[in-house]
């Protein structure tokens, strides 16, 4: 009897059909994954223990002549003349707001976010605003501030180079400007001097305010806290704050919250969220985020300034003069918008493909995800940095 050989081109078909298949099975194995339940840390906070908004009036410094217009800003240059004085030097009497000119100067304003339990030392990011007429804050530097409180305290000091997410050039009357530059921000940018006192440790109960009222969640959280430490160690007071019993050892209730903050929700899903960022035109979401059927109609418009300069000659032996004046033509494009049919979209992809469906700029898709979770098609949290 004769053997025959199988052709090795047919038998690399086939461990290649072989492997293609383990592949499949693989990525099909690794894709599918359990739904992650809610943790009570992710539906609920401690009441008390909550961030603190600071803000302070500063300079930037180390522009390129894009700073503010001192003789229209003149608390600029009283700024500056005040900071000089603290180091020590003295400007003659002659100089005062209108004949000094610091292009490379701006006026700004510092806000950051205190977070709880913050102690001196620490570090936290912060965001710096012009508020004059500076024309971009890119490359400055900003020299210390002191942030304060709403009670008028100093909590921090700030002082940084700055991180602007744009850029702009002008020449011959002509601009051209990619995102926002009057705000920035300066990562780790500030150092806490001062903590604010947290009442985590008073008393003998804690209580947990949940992020959004629900009668349903409250009741989930309280049997499950209850569940593995024994009935009555949670109570809901109502449809946003949960009681519970803590240990008073100080080290001992860190340990109780933080094994009550892991415990898991059954039937719940993660938040959903959507994080924008308008001055860069960036948009980042979550793989909660669900759509509901809606229909969007969302259309462009477009000015255009063009500036023709003109010669007015007059008549011979009219004592007139030769003046040139500028002559503006301004156009409106208005493009048509139609409606397009969102449909349902259960999962981050499906979301991806609807939205880009519209065929909306990035810009366009800020005002269009504000605009859906106004008619409530868009399940999501919006938050705006």
């Amino acid at each position: 009897m004769k053997i025959l050989s199988m052709p090795h081109s047919l038998r690399f078909l086939r461990a290649g059909a072989r492997n293609l298949a383990l592949l499949t099975a693989l990525v099909g194995a690794l894709a599918w994954q359990p739904a992650q339940a809610l943790r009570i840390k992710e539906v609920a906070a401690v009441q008390g223990v909550r961030s603190n908004q600071l803000s302070g009036y500063g300079l930037v410094v180390g522009l390129d002549g894009t700073g503010d217009q001192t003789t229209q800003m003149p608390y600029t240059t009283q700024s500056v003349q005040n900071y000089l004085q603290q180091m020590g030097i003295t400007l003659p009497g002659n100089i005062n707001a209108r004949n000094i000119q610091l292009k490379n100067v701006a006026a700004v304003i510092v806000t950051a976010e205190l977070p709880a339990f913050a102690q001196p030392g620490q570090q936290i990011d912060v965001v710096v605003s012009s508020m004059g007429n500076a024309k971009s804050l890119k490359g400055g530097t900003l020299i210390t501030t002191p942030l304060r409180g709403a009670d008028g305290e100093i909590y921090a000091l700030a002082q940084g180079n700055m991180v602007v997410g744009g850029a702009g050039a002008s020449a011959g009357g002509s601009k051209v400007q990619i995102n926002h530059l009057s705000a920035g921000r300066i990562p780790m940018g500030a150092q806490v001097e001062r903590a604010v006192p947290s009442p985590f440790n008073e008393g003998d109960t804690i209580r947990l305010g949940l992020n959004a009222a629900d009668f349903q969640t409250a009741s989930k959280v309280v049997q499950v806290i209850n569940s593995r430490y024994g009935l009555g160690t949670a109570a809901a007071l109502d449809g946003r704050t949960v009681e519970v019993r803590a240990p008073m050892d100080p080290s001992a209730r860190v340990g109780f919250m933080a094994a009550i903050e892991e415990l898991q929700l059954t039937g719940s899903r993660p938040a959903a969220k959507v994080v924008i960022n308008p001055r860069t035109g960036s948009i980042v979401m979550n793989q909660a985020v669900n759509l509901k059927p809606s229909a969007i109609a969302h259309g462009n418009l477009a000015i255009t300034i063009d500036s023709t300069p003109v010669i007015s000659q007059p008549n011979a032996f009219s004592l007139g003069e030769t003046v040139v004046r500028e002559k503006a033509n301004i156009q409106v494009t208005q493009e048509p918008g139609s409606i397009v049919n969102v449909p349902s979209s259960a999962n981050l992809a499906d979301v991806v493909r609807s939205l880009n469906a519209l065929g909306a700029t990035p810009q366009d898709l800020l005002a269009i995800l504000q605009a859906l979770k106004a008619a409530g098609a868009l399940e999501a949290e919006l938050e705006v940095l």
